[in-house]
């Protein structure tokens, strides 16, 4: 008998960003098994895909024309004033459908809806993808963790300290995952121009970051190697123009494959994690990261020395590791990564089949077992 999941989760699954995309991934193949709830915040229609997915509409929503003040207005209604209303919404939209395991994701206040009597009999499995402080808070983490019959947690370092913090639990480590088929050879040589890669949202955090690697590529551009920005999802930046080395913005829309196709075309795929917030990169590991173990190029990370992403990193000698806003340092990386890419590109594959093989990943969610 296939086992049935309702999913519920502040936003769609097939919502850009990291969290959708762990979880289109954890259900693909199983489309049919899964049931998806998510709050509607804005106007218009969701993206679709294979889940069934069902929309539940909070109250106020967010209009595109509204300032600061406005939205911060409307977020508070819609979590604190009327989160009551919704969670009721939400559990009776539930006890109309058919399920064997509630699925639901620690963001938002609205996370602890199914920690009542009503569906107490239901095992209930909760997937932390971020640190309480960064998305939820002390409490609903704690609820969470002691009222889950499974905890799906994105690193081993966020495991081990919700164990210290809420009571020594088991946990299983579930985190986008990289198919067979996407494991690509590392790259045999060097392009020329030799391309840098950046895939995503641009925040503000991370503009100091970028504003070193511009001058860390200006500087090996004019030792005489050409040099090529690819930028896909971002934004402008005014600090990048008149560079003497070629910056291309990808803004349309493509496919994963596609995206899969540029990540090996690019020599290097730049991982920025901001310095700024220790219990995000403490304890979060990109999805980008994983997608980037698979590509043919060479990863160059730029961020904290004590993450949970850098430990990885160094731990496989699966890139290069920058640890500091030191012009300088970025620059002594990168000429790490021209003259000994392929080794850490090699590496990188050998991480991602024995730590992240996506069958395995979700053999491990889908068997029901805990570890």
């Amino acid at each position: 008998m296939m086992m049935k999941v309702l999913t519920f989760q502040y936003n769609s699954v097939y919502q850009h960003g990291g969290a959708g995309r762990v979880l289109r991934r954890l259900f693909e193949g199983h489309e049919d098994q899964v049931t998806s709830m998510f709050l509607k915040t804005h106007p218009g229609n969701a993206r679709t895909g294979l889940i069934k997915e069902i929309p539940v509409q909070v109250v106020p929503l967010q209009q595109s024309w509204m300032r600061w003040r406005l939205r911060n207005l409307a977020i508070w209604l819609r979590e604190v004033f009327f989160l009551e209303t919704t969670a009721r919404k939400v559990r009776k939209v539930a006890a109309t459908l058919e399920f064997d395991v509630i699925h639901t994701v620690n963001h938002g206040p609205f996370s602890t809806i199914f920690c009542n009597d009503e569906f107490s009999s239901t095992p209930l499995w909760v997937s932390f993808h971020d640190h309480f402080s960064t998305c939820s808070t002390f409490e609903d983490a704690q609820k969470l963790w002691n009222c889950s019959e499974r905890r799906l947690m994105i690193s081993r370092e966020m495991g081990i300290e919700y164990q210290r913090l809420f009571g020594d639990k088991t946990f299983d480590l579930i985190t986008d995952g990289v198919a067979t088929d996407e494991i690509s050879l590392p790259k045999s040589a060097l392009g020329s121009p030799l391309t840098v890669y950046f895939a995503g949202l641009l925040h503000l955090d991370y503009i100091p970051l970028f504003a070193v690697l511009a001058d860390a590529l200006e500087a090996i551009h004019k030792e005489g190697r050409p040099l090529k920005l690819v930028l896909r999802g971002t934004q402008k930046l005014d600090f990048l123009e008149g560079r003497p080395f070629e910056v291309d913005y990808r803004q349309d829309f493509v496919t994963d494959a596609q995206v899969k196709a540029e990540l090996d075309a690019a020599d290097i795929l730049y991982l920025p994690i901001k310095f700024n917030l220790p219990d995000f990169y403490l304890y979060s590991l990109s999805t980008k990261l994983i997608s980037y173990l698979g590509g043919a190029g060479t990863i160059l990370y730029h961020g904290p020395a004590d993450s949970a992403a850098c430990n990885l990193i160094s731990e496989y000698q699966a890139g290069a590791c920058a640890t500091s806003l030191e012009v300088t340092e970025l620059k002594e990386k990168l000429t790490e990564v021209i003259q000994g890419g392929h080794s850490f590109s090699a590496n990188a594959k050998k991480l991602a089949a024995k730590q992240f093989d996506l069958k395995k990943i979700q053999d491990r969610f889908w068997s029901q077992e805990t570890v």
